[in-house]
């Protein structure tokens, strides 16, 4: 569990990594896959982000918006879309980078403010 508390401070903005757990962001993020987050609350459709819902329930998932309503995604087809409500959900941050098996691979994000 990441703890956002830090999220204020100089350390907080620092990039971090994380480790997928379970295959619901296969194939692109199979388990054990090492992700580096940018904490920022800025995203776009498409973005790969690390997101926290109701009480501190935080996932990882593709954040996409449909026919103007918000959506996160998993990319494996077991796990259903779930609508994200304006003001119930905050991104804690953006994934920039993974690492599998020393293949390390770079994802592009704009500033773009996500309407939490």
């Amino acid at each position: 569990m990441f703890d956002t508390s830090t999220l204020g401070s100089c350390a907080g903005r620092e990039p971090y990594a994380l480790n997928v757990l379970g295959n619901s962001m296969e194939p692109e993020f199979p388990a054990g896959t090492i992700v580096i987050i940018d904490p920022t609350p800025y995203c776009e459709h498409g973005n790969y982000v690390f997101i926290e819902t109701g009480e501190e329930e935080r996932w990882f998932r593709q954040f996409v918006v449909r026919d103007d309503k918000m959506y996160m995604l998993a990319l494996h087809g077991d796990y259903p879309d779930i609508e994200l409500t304006k003001g119930q959900f905050k991104i804690l941050g953006v994934i920039v980078q993974s690492n599998i098996k020393r293949k390390i691979k770079h994802y592009n994000y704009h500033s773009s403010r996500c309407d939490a």
